[in-house]
């Protein structure tokens, strides 16, 4: 019953990407009306392949190595896993129209730095997906999934997407 309940939570999850998708559709459309500029294109299939990949492989290990659902673990994970969820709407609300999938940048509209996570941290969104990576696979047990997503997005992140936006960043 527990695996039935979990692939029901990542399912669930893959669902509210899709509606970040649209959200996120909606807003680059805007963005590019008022002359954005989109950096970083190179990268942005393997973000989509990697977060794709994790929910896809969160039921995969569970399913296929038959992995358990540990209370100790999974129930505090679960927790944080909904935190990250809540978390990440509150980011997309400080953002506003401003939010995106992608690194659009729209000349004028300045930086927000004065709203939600982003009074505290450059990149908020990063450390929410981080959290997630591990704490997703973790609610039953799916560990290989939690250390190669954890590995994968750190070198995507560190090593593309964050400088990437970085450099956007200060075209404002």
């Amino acid at each position: 019953m527990s695996v039935i309940l979990y692939v029901a939570f990542v399912l669930a999850t893959g669902g509210e990407r899709i509606f970040e998708l649209v959200v996120s559709k909606r807003n680059a459309a805007a963005a590019f009306a008022r002359g954005g500029i989109e950096y970083g294109q190179r990268h942005f299939p393997w973000m989509v392949a990697l977060h794709t990949g994790l929910l896809l492989s969160c039921i995969a290990e569970v399913v296929l190595l038959q992995r358990p659902f540990i209370p100790w673990l999974g129930w505090p994970m679960l927790v944080i896993a909904i935190a990250c969820q809540a978390a990440r709407y509150w980011i997309i609300a400080s953002l506003g129209t401003q939010w995106n999938t992608r690194v659009i940048v729209v000349p004028g509209a300045g930086r927000v730095a004065d709203r939600g996570l982003y009074r505290w941290f450059s990149h908020p969104n990063y450390v929410i997906v981080a959290v997630e990576g591990i704490a997703l696979p973790l609610v039953h047990t799916a560990w290989i999934t939690a250390i190669a997503f954890t590995v994968l997005n750190a070198v995507l992140l560190l090593g593309f997407r964050i400088p990437t936006e970085n450099r956007a960043l200060r075209q404002l």
